[in-house]
């Protein structure tokens, strides 16, 4: 049988009622207590207090503090007037039975009405976070598709220039062979003169000369073989030289590559490939540039400055999925979880990060320093404060002077201290 509370105090304004109940010892909790328009319950084990109030109240702006073993109620009327007691005079079983019963209804159509508007709200958020990341996804796409059109037009505009100053270069050669031939062709038309005016002899014996020159063809013939013998060659054969080169994946010569570096190199691109390859069903949709760890990586950056951490965690899942050897992946989907409250998931990726992250180096003491702090924290927000010192002792010895996290690293001590004290 529970022990009624009997003893309570209380007073009124015009406006409110300040209802005080001692607890005697008893621990509460929110949960112990119940409220309606005009029902009051406080029930924890063996004590129950049970109420009719005189009249409705504003169950939604009313509160309740527990503090000092009392239960302080401040209790808005819906109507401003003054109660003639605190709780109905006249409330039988019956009626008192009726009035739990549709205050309990009430409660539970509330509680299914708050339900449903935290499901439309979530169902809003979603959308909201899926359109942003749609807006942001067309604006980068859009912003490549404007440097392509670009680069199309520069090149265009530099075909173009390239072929007027080969059809320059060629008319200005044509020119120049012309003018050559012609200063070439001109000194042989005077030296013909000059052979024809010096075979024709005026006056006396002109006839006889004739004559002789006749028989042997003597003029003539010597003409024709000095031109023959001055005339140009004929213009040289073209041909085309063939030139072969050492087949390259980089376009650096080979004496000037590193061997070592870009068979690494080849190797993870392999790998990567044969990585999407393998699961081509989910990722033959994505484009050359989504495909890419790099981008994708400050594509996940983005959103999370922006406060899209739902979007970024998925850029961070694909990028891990294509190359899973990167610590910092690793590392932006901890911090990813950590706004999420996806607690478990950051403390596996942190490990993995700090995992990654071997051997320690001065060049990785930064990430090496978040990846203990980010799995810290998480330990924390778990209430395993003993793991969250630990990881955060860890983040103090590879960076002694950090204030922020010494000063946590002594608020985490002073928790453990009363959990101690308080069991």
């Amino acid at each position: 049988m529970p022990v009624w509370l009997r003893e309570h105090s209380w007073r009124q304004t015009l406006t409110a009622v300040y209802l005080s109940l001692p607890l005697r010892g008893a621990r509460a909790t929110p949960a112990d207590i119940f409220c309606s328009e005009q029902y009051l319950k406080v029930s924890i084990p063996p004590f129950l207090f049970e109420a009719i109030l005189y009249a409705p109240i504003d169950d939604t702006n009313s509160t309740a503090k527990i503090g000092n073993g009392n239960i302080f109620f401040t209790l808005y009327k819906k109507e401003p007037a003054m109660w003639d007691s605190l709780t109905l005079a006249d409330a039988g079983k019956e009626k008192l039975q009726y009035l739990r019963e549709n205050a309990v209804l009430k409660a539970q159509e509330k509680a299914k009405e708050e339900t449903e508007a935290k499901k439309i709200t979530k169902q809003e958020h979603k959308k909201y976070a899926l359109e942003a990341t749609m807006k942001l996804e067309e604006a980068e796409r859009k912003r490549i598709e404007d440097l392509k059109e670009k680069e199309r037009q520069k090149v265009a505009k530099e075909l173009e220039f390239w072929k007027n100053q080969q059809k320059y270069a060629d008319k200005y050669k044509s020119v120049r062979k012309k003018e050559e031939l012609h200063q070439e062709i001109k000194p042989l038309k005077e030296r013909k003169n000059e052979k024809m005016n010096k075979s024709r002899i005026p006056n006396e014996g002109a006839s006889n000369i004739r004559l002789k020159s006749t028989k042997g063809h003597g003029s003539c013939s010597i003409f024709s073989q000095n031109l023959e013998e001055e005339q140009l060659p004929a213009p040289r054969a073209a041909a085309t030289i063939k030139v072969s080169f050492t087949p390259r994946v980089f376009p650096t010569a080979l004496r000037e590559s590193r061997v070592a570096e870009e068979e690494e190199w080849l190797h993870k691109q392999a790998e990567a490939r044969r990585r999407i390859n393998s699961d081509l069903s989910e990722l033959e949709d994505l484009k050359e540039e989504e495909k890419n760890t790099d981008w994708l990586k400050d594509k996940g950056n983005k959103m999370f400055a922006m406060g899209n951490y739902l979007g970024a965690a998925n850029a961070y899942n694909l990028a891990v999925r294509l190359n899973n050897k990167l610590p910092l992946l690793y590392l932006n989907r901890a911090a990813c979880h950590l706004k999420l409250r996806n607690l478990h998931k950051a403390i596996e990726d942190s490990s993995k990060a700090l995992e990654l992250l071997t051997p320690p180096v001065p060049d990785n003491e930064n990430a090496r320093m978040k990846a203990h702090v980010r799995r810290g924290t998480a330990f924390c927000q778990l209430e395993l404060y003993t793991e969250g010192l630990r990881d955060y002792e860890a983040a103090l010895k590879i960076d002694p002077k950090n204030k922020n996290i010494e000063k946590d690293a002594e608020k985490i001590r002073h928790l453990i201290q009363e959990t101690m004290q308080s069991s």
